[in-house]
């Protein structure tokens, strides 16, 4: 189909974006390069479309009716559609507000004689002819004809410039004349498997989030699901939280199934009512109540001061979990605590599906999680703030957030105005950051860009005062001196509240590392002394997950058996696999204890029970654990059994698997074994790095003497 045509059936109400799909995102580099390709004749992908009498929600503001018939909807092309319908138009497209527009793309210029494409720049553009709005060619309000007059009015115009003119703007206008290689899913398909499509196209790219194509899913069961987000996002916005369309997601996944990872698990149909549900009360009361407290307590005014606001989530979860009951001021503090290291010590930067998949399950299943989620982190980093952690760093740090928070808490004051730093009085008013010590000044004495080092000690957090827009523009270059002296006078105990030396002798400017150094030893003991009195928390020990077990692989203390009794390559039951199974048990009493894990394969995969389940009576994880137990008595005894051995059944991937935790025996235990003849004997096993090995006679003796005669 030729892209004019797609903008004619866009505006003749013949082809549709549904409403799963996502907002606009491209950005102006992205417009640029696609132009660019097509002015040169470069291949610039294919659009799938999907015919259908039963469309889905349509975004935008109309509705389908059946009299239309069969309409064709973009699964797939929907943002180069959009940039060019912005670019040829000039206007944004029927099923766009502008407030779904993340960047405006409009605007771009084209040189008629270079064939150069540019954003418009003052300086190079405003009194050169040659550059004109790419859309007005596209409209026609521009042509060949009088832009060769009106260059040639300015200065002499070459037979070639002309050509090169005449030329550049056929080749933009042969735009609309460009075919976008069209697939089309069949009317038979049903919402599902359109979706299922879209879902496998953008999948094979990176073009889509896990959230993205989960939300796109959800929104096939649940055609307002999109637009009553995007509402709590906009109006979320108005107060200074800014989330991207990811985060309510997670916050879906976290509460209706108490994990991070595997946004599939929302995907089916049968989610309906539990995130419909979930959604009404996130909205109505979670989001709000939770920014809330963040507000009145952790002094957090709006997203762009913090790190990672994905934190949030397993806070959400939590306030959620509670019900209509609301938070205690010691949970608040317990919350506030871990929320502030885990900025600081950036719990979120990398395997963020990961690390809300164990910080969630904490929250869901402990009475007192946030005590155990600080562990975590402090099993990862240390959590004591030192000096020498502010060397070089700058406003992008999550210490620099950490030290606004805590300068809020202080009630600190702007240096010029004498303002509060938390209170919003308009425009002017509004927080900035200034350097202490002028970096003109600084730069003057070798603190520029050519030496990096410097550089980064000029621009440290540590030489930053926090101050209104108002008092940032009347500063200018005072020297600190003069700057702070003047603020001491003024306001008193100001200093003091944002951390800053009094010392007259380092605002000097051959004192500056050393004022540095001062203020970072000054800001460091605050701040760990500000956290600590926060709340009292204990260092609770996290155990291991069987997902991490299963992720560390066989070692001395954990062994994997893909199945009980279930030969899978004979598919029948084979008495011998449960030989081994007692083999194993056996060797981890006789050495340190371990855990034998049942249902996963050697390569970690995890299978489940199901094929063992089948070949017994009863079918269930009752009479696998009783078979076992059946076993292990007939072999060791009732008392070992009894005593020595824990059985459980968690859930992993979906699939049930058993764990066999076996402690330490008090004394040797040996397997009766038979021979190919029948014959038995018995034999003595122990751990030998992730196996199971048979000790020799000779060998019995000694080691025996090494672990149990002591």
């Amino acid at each position: 189909m030729k892209i004019g045509q797609i903008l004619d059936k866009i505006d003749y109400k013949q082809l549709f974006v549904p409403a799963f799909q996502r907002e606009y995102v491209w950005k102006r580099a992205d417009a640029k390069n696609l132009v660019s390709s097509l002015i040169q004749d470069y291949p610039t992908g294919t659009m799938l479309t999907w015919e259908t009498s039963n469309p889905p929600e349509l975004k935008g503001d109309h509705a389908y009716s059946e009299a239309q018939g069969a309409v064709k909807l973009i699964l797939d092309g929907q943002q180069r559609i959009t940039t060019l319908y912005m670019l040829i138009r000039g206007e944004i497209p029927p099923y766009y507000t502008d407030e779904e527009i993340a960047h405006d793309v409009r605007g771009l210029h084209y040189n008629v004689i270079s064939g150069e494409l540019e954003y418009f720049k003052k300086t190079r553009m405003e009194n050169d002819p040659s550059w004109v709005d790419i859309t007005k060619v596209f409209t026609g309000e521009i042509n060949a004809v009088g832009i060769i007059q009106e260059i040639a009015g300015s200065r002499e115009l070459s037979n070639d410039d002309q050509l090169k003119i005449m030329s550049n703007l056929q080749a933009v206008n042969g735009i609309k004349e460009r075919e976008f290689l069209e697939q089309t899913v069949p009317v038979k398909a049903t919402i599902r498997e359109a979706i299922d499509i879209f879902y496998r196209v953008n999948s094979s790219g990176v073009n889509l989030t896990d959230a993205e194509l989960a939300l796109a899913q959800i929104s096939g069961y649940w055609p307002d699901a999109r637009e009553q987000i995007k509402q709590k996002k906009f109006e979320l916005e108005a107060s200074g939280w800014v989330f991207k369309l990811d985060f309510f997601i997670y916050c879906l996944l976290g509460v209706v199934h108490h994990m991070g990872s595997k946004m599939e698990k929302l995907h089916d149909a049968s989610n309906k009512e539990a995130v419909q549900t979930a959604w009404a009360r996130l909205s109505g009361e979670t989001l709000d109540y939770v920014c809330n407290v963040m507000q009145e307590h952790a002094f957090v005014d709006h997203t762009k001061e913090i790190n990672s606001y994905y934190a949030l989530v397993p806070v959400m979860v939590y306030a959620y979990n509670k019900g209509k009951q609301h938070l205690s001021e010691t949970e608040i503090r317990k919350i506030i605590k871990w929320f502030y290291y885990s900025q600081i010590r950036t719990r979120y930067i990398s395997q963020l599906p990961q690390k809300l998949d164990k910080d969630i399950g904490i929250v869901a299943r402990e009475s007192n999680p946030f005590d155990k989620l600080l562990g975590l982190i402090e099993d990862d980093r240390r959590l004591e703030i030192r000096p020498d952690e502010f060397i070089g760093v700058g406003i992008q740090h999550p210490l620099w957030g950490l030290m606004k928070w805590y300068l809020k808490s202080k009630g600190a004051k702007c240096l010029t105005t004498g303002v509060g730093i938390r209170k919003n009085m308009g425009p002017k008013y509004s927080l900035e950051w200034d350097h202490i010590f002028p970096f003109s000044v600084l730069k003057q004495n070798g603190y520029g860009f050519e030496d990096r080092h410097k550089y980064s000690l000029a621009q440290e957090i540590m030489n930053r005062a926090i101050l209104s827009q108002k008092a940032n523009r009347t500063k200018s270059n005072m020297p600190a001196a003069a700057y702070l002296a003047e603020a001491r006078g003024k306001f008193g105990g100001a200093l003091e509240l944002q951390v800053i030396p009094e010392d007259e002798r380092l605002w000097e400017l051959e004192n500056f590392e050393q004022f540095l150094a001062e203020r970072r030893r000054m800001m460091a003991s605050e701040l760990n002394t500000f956290l600590e009195a926060l709340t009292t928390t204990e260092h609770q020990a996290v155990g291991l997950t069987p997902e991490d077990l299963i992720a560390q692989g066989e070692n001395y203390e954990v062994e994997f058996k893909t199945t009980m009794r279930w030969d899978v390559r004979q598919q029948t039951v084979n008495k011998k696999l449960e030989g081994v199974i007692l083999k194993t048990i056996s060797a981890f009493s006789n050495g340190e204890g371990g855990t034998l894990i049942i249902g996963v394969n050697d390569d970690m995969g995890v299978e489940g029970l199901d094929a063992d389940y089948a070949s017994l009576k009863g079918g269930n994880k009752d009479s696998f654990e009783l078979h076992l137990r059946n076993l292990v008595n007939e072999a060791f005894g009732v008392e070992f059994a009894t005593s020595n051995l824990r059985v459980t059944f968690p859930t992993v991937d979906e699939r049930e698997i058993c764990m066999v935790e076996i402690k330490p025996g008090l004394k040797p235990l040996y397997l009766s074994v038979p021979d190919k003849s029948g014959q038995k004997s018995d034999k003595f096993y122990v751990r030998s790095g992730n196996s199971s090995q048979e000790l020799g006679v000779t060998e019995i003796s000694e080691y025996l003497g090494k672990r149990f005669d002591s």
